[in-house]
C-alpha cells in the first residue's frame, strides 16, 4: 500500500507538470457552445443537414488541434429511423361502412404494415395474467386465433397509484400477449378515465425500430361503438361494467372488419466524429483511452422528442445537454494536444450523435469500434457539464467502483479544487458510458446536474457557468493525463448491474441480470450487450452477444418481448432460454 501511495504522489507530481503545457479557457468553451447551441443549428436533431454543420464545425476543430481523423475522414456513418409516416394504402372498413384515417383510426408507430379481413372479439384490457393473487384473464372463453381483437389502454383500476395491473399495462405487452394468442391485429382503444377527449394517440417515431408483427390501429370510441353496435352496448359502458365488478368480460361482437395498416419508417444517417492523438510509448500507444460527449439533441421538440414542454414547437438549443459536454471534449483535445510526444497512451476524441434516441451512437461505435475494443482501456464521458450549482459546490464523477485505482487517482487531484466531487460508484447510466461500461471498460462520468431548464426550448448558453467549466476541465485534463501515465492499464471491476429497469421506469420483479441491447440492432431476438457477474444469466452460462430468442418457449423478438416475459415469471423459478449462439441454436437453464 505504501508503494501504490509513494507512486501515486509522484504520477500526481509528473501530471500537474504536464497540465501546464496547454490550458482550457472559459472564453473558448464559451465559442463552442454559442455555435453548438445557436438557433442556426436548430437543437441539432439528428438527421438533419444542421447536425451535420455541426460535426464538421468539431471534426474542423479537431483536425486544427493536430488530431488524427478515424474512421471515414473523421466520420462514423450509421442508420437511423427519424419519422415515421403514414403509407398511402391505410384503410378501414365494416358492415359497408368506410373509417376515415386520422379522425376515427390511426396506426401507430410500431404497428407492422399489413392488411387483415377477418372477425373482431372484444378482449377487454388485454390482459392474460396468472401471478400470485393476481390472476385475469380477458382471453378465457374467447376464440381470437386469426382475428382482430379490441383491447382498452390501461387498467381497471386507474384510480390506484399501487395497482397491482401496473406492470402489465403497457401497450407493448398488451400487444405481445394477443399476438401469443394468435391474434391477427389489435384496435386499441383509449378509454374514458386516461383520455377524457375521444381523440387518437399520435403517430411519433420511437427510439427503437422493431415493429410488433401484426397490424396495430389505434381507433376512436365512436368507432369502437359502432363495432360493438350488434351487442346493443358501447364502449363506455363495457368498460364502465369491467371497472365495477372487477372481472373480465370479453365475447365476440359479430362484426368483420378488414383494415390495412401502412406505416413507412423514414431513416437518415448520422455520424459520431472520431479522430486520435497518438501516444509515443512503443508499447502502451496501442492502449487507447476514449474522451467523448455526446452533441447531439432534441431539435424542436414536440411529441415524442423527449421534451419536457411537447407542446412546445421551439428549438430546444441544448447549451448545457449537451453542447457543454461536447464544448469539453473539444477543449481537451486543443488543451491535450499539446502533450504531443509526451502522452504514452493513445486517445481517441469522439462526439457521438443520436445519444437522446437510446445511445445509438456509442453503442454503434462500441459495436463497430475503429481500434480493438480490448486496446480501450478507458472512457471519459462529459454530458451536462456547463451548468454548475455553486449552493451544492460540487460535480459528480460516475464510475469511480468500475476500476480499482479510480478513487485512489482522483482524490490527490481534488485536494485543491474550489469544488467537491462526489464519486458514484455505479458504471451503467443515462449517458453513452453505459456503452462502454457494458463492455468491461472503466468509465469516468462528468456532470454537473440536472436543471429545471433540462430538455426544454429554455436551456441556453446564457445560463452556463463557462469559469466552472474550465475548472473542471482542468480537472479532468489532469486525471485523464494521470490514467495515461500508469503503468499498467486500469483494473476493471463491475459496479452496479448492466441493467435497468424496464422503459416505464417500473422496476422488473425478476431479471436475469444482463444489459439488453435497448437500440434493437438485432432482428432476429434480443442481443445481450452485458452480463452482470454472480446474476442468472452468468450462472446459466449466457454470456455477452447471445442473441435471446425465447423463454420457456414464448418467442422474444425485441426488448419490449424480453420485458413482458420477464413480468410472467417469479424468483426461484428454472426457465429455459433459446439463444443464438455463434451462429447455433442453443438452450440455457437459468435459476431464477
Amino acid at each position: 500500500m505504501k508503494k501504490t501511495a509513494v507512486f501515486l504522489t509522484l504520477l500526481l507530481v509528473s501530471t500537474l507538470v504536464f497540465a501546464q503545457k496547454g490550458r482550457i479557457t472559459a472564453k473558448e468553451l464559451n465559442e463552442y457552445v454559442s455555435f453548438l447551441a445557436s438557433d442556426s443549428l436548430k437543437g441539432r436533431k439528428p438527421g438533419t443537414a444542421e447536425i451535420n454543420v455541426a460535426a464538421s464545425y468539431i471534426l474542423d476543430h479537431f483536425k486544427a488541434a493536430g488530431l488524427k481523423p478515424m474512421g471515414e475522414n473523421g466520420f462514423q456513418w450509421f442508420e437511423i429511423v427519424t419519422d415515421v409516416q403514414l403509407g398511402e394504402r391505410n384503410s378501414l372498413s365494416f358492415n359497408g361502412s368506410e373509417a376515415s384515417i386520422r379522425k376515427d383510426y390511426i396506426p401507430l408507430s410500431f404497428s407492422s404494415s399489413a392488411t387483415v379481413n377477418s372477425p373482431v372479439v372484444f378482449a377487454g384490457y388485454g390482459f392474460d395474467i396468472d401471478i400470485d393473487s393476481l390472476k385475469w384473464s380477458d382471453y378465457k372463453g374467447v376464440d381470437v386465433k386469426g382475428k382482430w381483437v379490441i383491447v382498452l389502454r390501461s387498467d381497471p383500476d386507474l384510480d390506484n397509484s399501487d395497482s397491482k395491473f401496473i406492470p402489465y399495462s403497457d401497450i407493448r405487452s398488451k400487444v405481445l400477449t394477443a399476438k401469443d394468442k394468435g391474434a391477427a391485429g389489435v384496435l386499441l382503444v383509449t378509454p374514458k378515465g386516461v383520455e377524457k377527449e375521444d381523440k387518437l394517440m399520435p403517430l411519433v417515431v420511437e427510439n427503437n425500430e422493431v415493429t410488433a408483427g401484426i397490424p396495430i390501429l389505434n381507433i376512436t370510441r365512436e368507432l369502437a361503438t359502432r363495432i360493438l353496435k350488434k351487442n346493443g352496448i358501447s364502449i363506455d359502458s363495457i368498460d364502465r361494467a369491467i371497472i365495477a365488478s372487477k372481472a373480465p368480460n370479453s365475447f365476440e361482437t359479430g362484426e368483420t372488419l378488414n383494415g390495412t395498416a401502412d406505416v413507412v419508417q423514414k431513416r437518415e444517417k448520422t455520424a459520431n466524429v472520431i479522430a486520435c492523438l497518438e501516444g509515443t510509448d512503443p508499447v502502451l500507444k496501442n492502449e487507447f483511452l476514449v474522451i467523448g460527449g455526446h452533441y447531439d439533441h432534441l431539435g424542436f421538440g414536440g411529441t415524442g422528442s423527449g421534451s419536457r414542454m411537447p407542446d412546445t414547437n421551439a428549438v430546444h438549443n441544448g447549451a448545457d445537454d449537451n453542447a457543454s459536454g461536447t464544448a469539453m471534449v473539444m477543449a481537451l483535445a486543443k488543451r491535450l494536444a499539446p502533450e504531443k510526444g509526451t502522452t504514452r497512451r493513445s486517445i481517441i476524441f469522439v462526439a457521438f450523435s443520436s445519444e437522446e434516441i437510446g445511445l445509438l451512437g456509442s453503442k454503434y461505435f462500441v459495436d463497430h469500434p475503429p481500434v480493438e475494443l480490448k486496446k480501450i482501456t478507458a472512457m471519459f464521458n462529459f454530458d451536462m457539464v456547463g451548468r454548475f450549482d455553486k449552493e451544492k459546490n460540487s460535480i459528480s464523477v460516475s464510475g469511480t467502483g468500475t476500476s480499482a485505482e479510480a478513487d485512489s487517482l482522483l482524490k490527490p487531484l481534488e485536494t485543491k479544487l474550489p469544488f467537491a466531487v462526489v464519486h458514484a460508484p455505479d458504471g451503467y447510466g443515462p449517458s453513452d458510458h453505459a456503452s462502454f461500461y457494458s463492455s468491461n471498460i472503466p468509465v469516468f462520468y462528468f456532470n454537473t446536474g440536472v436543471h429545471t431548464d433540462y430538455h426544454t426550448p429554455f436551456d441556453d448558453t446564457e445560463k452556463l457557468d463557462f469559469d466552472a467549466e474550465k475548472e473542471i476541465g482542468d480537472f479532468a485534463a489532469n486525471i485523464i493525463l494521470a490514467v495515461d501515465n500508469l503503468p499498467k492499464a486500469l483494473t476493471f471491476k463491475e459496479s452496479g448491474k448492466k441493467e435497468q429497469a424496464g422503459r416505464s421506469g417500473r422496476k422488473l420483479k425478476v431479471t436475469l441480470g444482463i444489459m439488453p441491447d435497448f437500440a434493437g440492432t438485432e432482428k432476429k431476438g434480443l442481443r445481450i450487450d452485458g452480463v452482470t457477474k454472480d446474476g442468472p444469466a452468468d450462472k446459466g452460462g449466457m454470456k455477452k452477444g447471445d442473441i435471446i430468442t425465447g423463454i420457456n418457449g414464448m418467442t422474444v423478438g425485441n426488448i419490449y418481448e424480453y420485458m413482458s416475459r420477464l413480468q410472467k415469471l417469479k424468483h426461484g423459478m428454472t426457465v429455459n432460454v433459446e439463444i443464438i449462439r455463434a451462429g447455433k441454436n442453443e438452450v440455457l437453464v437459468i435459476q431464477l
